[in-house]
Order: C-alpha cells, then sequence, then structure tokens
C-alpha cells in the first residue's frame, strides 16, 4: 500500500466520497488510489475551483470538503479559496502536493515554502515527514476542521510518501549518482538509505481510524433560562439566523421546527436562507434594519455584528442584544451584547425552543412587520415593470426565475449588482438550497459551488446566477459541467459593466474608469465548452428562454442563458467598504 492508498482510505473512513482537483504529478497517486477506493474524482479548470467545490459541499452535506492541488502553483492558486472557506467557516481540507523531502529547497521543479504561504489562512497545517505521518495529518486535520469553529486546514504530502517504496527507492538511487564507490557517493548512498527507512517505517502497520466526534462548544443551562425568560418578556422580538446556525445538516429539519417552536419574527442570512421554505408566515426578507430599530429584544445566531448589521448599530440602543455563536471573539465584536454565548447557535435554538415552547402573544408585531414587508415588495414589483432600454429588466428576471424553478432547486450566486437584486426576489424553497460566498465577498465562487451543488443533489435542478464580471471566473467550469454530465442552469446579468462598482464611482468621481465591459456573447463561450447556450435580449423572450433552459437542463446539458439587462436605479447607494 502506498502513501496515495492510505490517504484514499482516511478520506473514506472520514465519509468523504468527492474529491476535487486539478491533475498534477506530484498527487497522483492521490487521485488513482481515491477513484480505486469508490471516491468520485472531480477534475476542475482552475485549483482555486476544486476549493470552492470542496467548501461548497463541505456546507451541502456537513462533510469536510477535500481538494488535492500540485505543489507550488496549484498550493499559491488556491488561497483565496482557502480564505474565502475561513471567513465562511466552512471545514475544508486541501491537499498540496509537494517536492520530494530529499529534495526540498534545492530548486526542484515547484519547489517553494508552501508552509509560510497557507499556514496564516487555515486553521493549521501539517507537512509529513513519513508515510506513517500522513494517516496521522490528516486524520488530525480532519478533526481541526470540524470542531470549534470550522475551517480549512492543509496537509502537505511530498510526492516520495505518496508511492510505493520501490518506486522510490529508484528514484533515489538515480539520485544519488547510481553505486558509486568513491567516498561522497558513499556517504550519500548511507544518507538515503536511512532516510528511507524513517519514511517507510511502520508505513505498512499503521491503518486508518474512524471519524472522531468534532469538539463543538454549547451553551450553559444558566444561559438558556435567562434567553428564555427574555423571550417570555419581550413584545417585539427578532430572530436573526445565519450560515453558523445550519453547520449541522443532518438536524436541519430539528432547527426549522424549533424556530416555528419559538415563533419570532424571523430574518435569514446566507446559508440559513431557505431554512423555513419560501413562505413561512414567521420569515421576513425585506426591511431588517427597520425591524431591529423597533425591537425590545433582538437574537443574534451565528450572524456576526459586521457591516451587514450596522456594526451592531443597525439594533436599538435600548433593545436586549443577544448573540450566540461558536466564536467567542465574534460574541461581543462591535457591540457588546446583554447575554453573550459561546456555543453552536443551532444547538443553542433547538434548545432555547423546548425550554420556551410555543408563543402566540405578539400579533400586533407582526402586522407592523408585515406591512413594511407588504410595502417594499410593492415598490420591488413597481421597479420590475419599469422599462430599461427595450433590455430585460433584472427585477422582472429574477420575478420570472423565482416563478419558474422547480420547489427542490438550489441557488448559488456569484456576482455584484444583478446578484444583489436577484436577491431581494428569488426564494429559496428548502433548508441548506442558497450557496453564496459569505463574508468575504469573493467574486469567483459560482464554478465550484454549483458543481457541488449538482453533485450533492443530483436530482435537484441547480442554477448558477452570475454578474457578467464575476462570469468570467466560471466560464471554464461549463467543461467540467459538461465533462461530468452536470446539467447546471446559468444565467448572466449582462449589462456590459462593473455595476456594483460603476454606480458610486461614476457619481462620486465622475469617471467610468476600469468599470466597462462588452455584451460578450458569453452564451457562445459556454457552447465553446460543451454546454447549450441562449440569448436573451428582450422582455418578451423571459419566460421562452427559461422554458428552454429548465428543458435542456432536464435532457441532461449544462446551460447558459445570456440576458442582456439594462440599468436600473433599484440598488443607487448599495456599495459596501
Amino acid at each position: 500500500m502506498n502513501g496515495g492508498e492510505l490517504i484514499a482510505e482516511v478520506l473514506w473512513k472520514q465519509g468523504v466520497r468527492h474529491l476535487f482537483t486539478l491533475c498534477g504529478g506530484h498527487i497522483s497517486p492521490i487521485l488513482v488510489a481515491a477513484k480505486r477506493r469508490g471516491i468520485r474524482v472531480v477534475d476542475v479548470r482552475d485549483e482555486v475551483t476544486a476549493v470552492f467545490a470542496a467548501d461548497a459541499m463541505a456546507r451541502l452535506t456537513g462533510v469536510p470538503g477535500v481538494a488535492a492541488v500540485t505543489a507550488g502553483p496549484g498550493v499559491t492558486n488556491t488561497l483565496t479559496a482557502v480564505q474565502n472557506a475561513r471567513m465562511a467557516e466552512s471545514p475544508v481540507i486541501v491537499l498540496g502536493g509537494a517536492t520530494a523531502t530529499v529534495l526540498k529547497g534545492r530548486g526542484s521543479l515547484q519547489d517553494i515554502d508552501q508552509m509560510t504561504l497557507v499556514a496564516p489562512t487555515v486553521k493549521a497545517a501539517h507537512t509529513a515527514k513519513s508515510v506513517r505521518g500522513l494517516i496521522r495529518n490528516l486524520e488530525s486535520a480532519f478533526h481541526s476542521a470540524r470542531s470549534g469553529v470550522p475551517g480549512p486546514c492543509f496537509v502537505e504530502a511530498p510526492v516520495d510518501l505518496l508511492y510505493d517504496e520501490a518506486t522510490v527507492r529508484e528514484w533515489y538511487a538515480k539520485e544519488s549518482g547510481g553505486n558509486g564507490t568513491d567516498l561522497g557517493s558513499r556517504a550519500i548512498q548511507l544518507y538515503l538509505r536511512q532516510h528511507l527507512f524513517r519514511q517507510f517505517a511502520g508505513a505498512r502497520s499503521v491503518e486508518a481510524g474512524v471519524a472522531r466526534e468534532a469538539e463543538v462548544p454549547e451553551g450553559s443551562a444558566r444561559e438558556l433560562t435567562r434567553v428564555a425568560d427574555r423571550i417570555r418578556a419581550a413584545q417585539r422580538p427578532v430572530l436573526v439566523i445565519g450560515s453558523q446556525t445550519v453547520l449541522e445538516p443532518a438536524r436541519i429539519d430539528e432547527l426549522a421546527a424549533a424556530v416555528r417552536t419559538l415563533a419570532m419574527p424571523v430574518f435569514l442570512g446566507g446559508m440559513a436562507r431557505g431554512l423555513l421554505g419560501a413562505d413561512d408566515p414567521l420569515q421576513f426578507r425585506h426591511q431588517r434594519t427597520r425591524a431591529l430599530k423597533a425591537a425590545d429584544l433582538v437574537i443574534v445566531a451565528g450572524f456576526p455584528l459586521d457591516f451587514r448589521m450596522g456594526y451592531g448599530r443597525s439594533i436599538g440602543r435600548a433593545a436586549e442584544v443577544v448573540t450566540v455563536n461558536r466564536d467567542a471573539a465574534q460574541v461581543s465584536k462591535n457591540r457588546k451584547p446583554t447575554i453573550g454565548i459561546t456555543g453552536d447557535p443551532g444547538r443553542f435554538l433547538r434548545a432555547l425552543a423546548g425550554e420556551v415552547g410555543g408563543n402566540g402573544r405578539w400579533g400586533t408585531w407582526f402586522d407592523t412587520l408585515r406591512e413594511a414587508e407588504i410595502e417594499r415588495d410593492q415598490a420591488i414589483d413597481a421597479e420590475g415593470k419599469l422599462p430599461v432600454g427595450g433590455l430585460v429588466n433584472p427585477i422582472h428576471l429574477s420575478q420570472r426565475i423565482d416563478a419558474s424553478v422547480a420547489d427542490d432547486s438550489l441557488f448559488v450566486v456569484d456576482g455584484g449588482d444583478f446578484v444583489a437584486t436577484a436577491a431581494y426576489v428569488v426564494r429559496p424553497r428548502t433548508p441548506l438550497s442558497w450557496l453564496d460566498p459569505g463574508v468575504f465577498g469573493t467574486l469567483g465562487v459560482g464554478g465550484g459551488f454549483a458543481l457541488s451543488a449538482a453533485l450533492a443533489r443530483p436530482a435537484a435542478e441547480t442554477w448558477l446566477l452570475l454578474g457578467d464580471g464575476a462570469a468570467a471566473w466560471s466560464l471554464a467550469e461549463f467543461d467540467s459541467y459538461a465533462r461530468h454530465a452536470l446539467p447546471v442552469i446559468g444565467v448572466v446579468g449582462n449589462n456590459a459593466s462593473w455595476a456594483q462598482i460603476a454606480r458610486d464611482q461614476v457619481e462620486i468621481l465622475k469617471d467610468d474608469v476600469g468599470t466597462v465591459l462588452r455584451r460578450t456573447d458569453y452564451h457562445k463561450v459556454a457552447e465553446g465548452y460543451g454546454a447549450k447556450g441562449i440569448l436573451l435580449k428582450s422582455p418578451d423572450e423571459v419566460d421562452d428562454a427559461l422554458v428552454e433552459a429548465k428543458s435542456l437542463s432536464r435532457a441532461g446539458w449544462p446551460v447558459l442563458v445570456n440576458a442582456h439587462i439594462g440599468d436600473t436605479g433599484f440598488r443607487k447607494g448599495s456599495i459596501s467598504m
């Protein structure tokens, strides 16, 4: 058994069923062994996509996602995606190839100090020095990635630990200059024999173990009672739920039931979108700041008080604030809460529902919030009817997408202005069916996220909503969708602009430099990669284009709709910096 086979065995016992990669000589044994073990090897067109895909798979399944990339530029290409996973709190394992242990620092191909570059962006970074150590390091990485605040971990696997001992012995003999008898040659041969012994010692007896239970912080019974008492006393409560609350997909239905039992007005963000379906009367999508300003109790579960919450200032000064987060630093970041709880927010809400039970005392408060919700929906609907120079109104397009999707659809969103517009309108129908980059706001996640969405739920529709600026990062992955038979439905909101930036830049600085694009034929690019393309240029073509896209997807084709959208003032002044 070689090191690649040992790694494959660890992956299997940790529950991994998909391995994302871009091939490279340093990691070939891992890929071959994983395939033989029954793990689906999914190769993509950019290493960053492999990590984005691993991130999405972790979010959807709860099992750490795994990407294997080759040494040097293969590793450095992943760094943006690794940081995105870190900030999104996704348990991801990156297996990085590396030069042979005896050649480190000697100028071999793609040999750099990977650990110094990667370590600041991950929870833990390991470099294996023996075949036996591959298992120990990888199992430790899995445990670390899932425990506490989840996040990415890196395991460096030098190439001479991945092949069988006989092959490596041949390589070493070649590097040593053969069977020379001079003193220098004999010294090198002795060193290499000793080094080989250390590398392979105990390799035949080591076995992969079962996945260890993650260490998850939980709130105390006293904290639970204190929060329950405040809920009972509240007249205008609001519950804000973020991505960290849904870190346990296997218990997502229990979480949804708990939220319904608490029966508080709810705002959902990030991966929590869709938790209550599309039309639950507890759920509100608009006017969150308005509600937070008027509330007397705000419970923020798994959502930091960052720029999206006005750094805590969006909540009224007189309100009691409860924050629940696995990360102790996030509990009191930017605003000191009335009650701050370091613990898993999903588990806390489930326990809180059991403590409080149902509550129906907030009818008037619900009526107030519902009026604001209806008012905003009507305003959005009115803006969606406005003409935009004969092109497609992005609000209208989003409304028609929302009306046409299947109830089991997953949404992957990647972009600025068009995607943010769609987020006001498109409603995920089921839990864990909305994938956005998270707090890092990274463009380029779409290709990898949609790949995993289609793999994780092959019977469901996967919708990839792209801005035309963001599209360039993901277009090559339509080749991956075609090769792996993944019928992703992509929609590009094409307004020939980095509109999210241009809105304020042009108004404030009176210059559109760097923000102007072309109405590129993205549908033809997708066709060149083996997908189907649809050009959508006018409002009266919208429904037909979406019907055609869904039909092609059902027939097994990935498809890209290139929608020429016009400019609106819907999101004026919305840039975040």
